[in-house]
């Protein structure tokens, strides 16, 4: 009786374990925070450490399924990345542009303002900003829509 047990918790086991397995490891976090409301995603494309080629990185950077947020022009927009993010270096890409030098801190600021200037690439109301992994080869890619507050 104990040996049938024992052999039943074994099998419980290693069929938890095949499960785990199986599972995908979640993509580090990225997180856009304007006043007090932020929003934040696994990568849109890649994530996984591998460079993604350029005609993935363009197909991901037309994707339309990207978490938005309401941005005023007066505020801050902040950019936090997970650690492991921060270690490849980062960077800030506007409507697929750098907006910024790559960095290797887990967080920026940019003023809201920014995203709506034609000076920077803006057009109309809604932006597009990607976060980039990697300072040489694309690794990953976080992308957000950033929409203009209504006054």
């Amino acid at each position: 009786m104990r040996r049938r047990r024992a052999v039943a918790v074994a099998g419980a086991v290693s069929a938890g374990l095949l499960v785990l397995a199986a599972c995908e490891k979640p993509t580090s976090m990225t997180t856009v925070t304007v006043g007090s409301d932020s929003v934040s995603s696994e990568a849109t494309c890649g994530g996984e450490g591998e460079a993604l080629k350029a005609a993935d990185l363009n197909k991901c950077l037309k994707d339309k399924g990207i978490d938005e947020i309401s941005v005023d022009p007066a505020e801050t927009v902040r950019f936090g990345v997970d650690p492991e993010i921060a270690d490849n270096g980062w960077t800030i890409l506007m409507n697929g542009q750098p907006l910024v030098d790559s960095s290797k801190k887990t967080y920026q600021a940019i003023p809201g303002s920014v995203f709506f200037n034609a000076q920077y690439g803006a057009q109309g109301d809604s932006t597009l900003v990607s976060i980039k992994e990697g300072e040489n080869d694309t690794t990953g890619l976080w992308s957000f829509r950033l929409k203009k507050q209504e006054d």
